[in-house]
């Protein structure tokens, strides 16, 4: 079972939003071909993305976790008191 997106995560790495996205896809039922095909990019791309590649295209990135149901949200750090 992974991890409940409902209230948020906060992420810090390219392998922690790759893990999320492999996790969106398994929750969906489809496989990594069946994403490439949609998105209209090679798998080697999708595959990419979710073992989290340092030097991923961002643009691209943020387009994948739109097409898979995930949005990105900004905002100020939070620092612990």
């Amino acid at each position: 079972m992974g991890t409940n997106l409902e209230n948020g995560m906060v992420v810090s790495t390219t392998g922690e939003i790759g893990s999320l996205i492999r996790q969106v896809r398994n929750e969906q039922g489809i496989n990594q071909m069946l994403v490439a095909g949609m998105f209209g990019s090679g798998n080697r791309f999708i595959s990419d993305a979710e073992n989290g590649k340092k030097t991923i295209q961002a643009q691209k990135l943020l387009d994948l976790l739109g097409m898979v149901g995930l949005e990105v949200v900004i905002r100020r750090k939070r620092t612990d008191a």
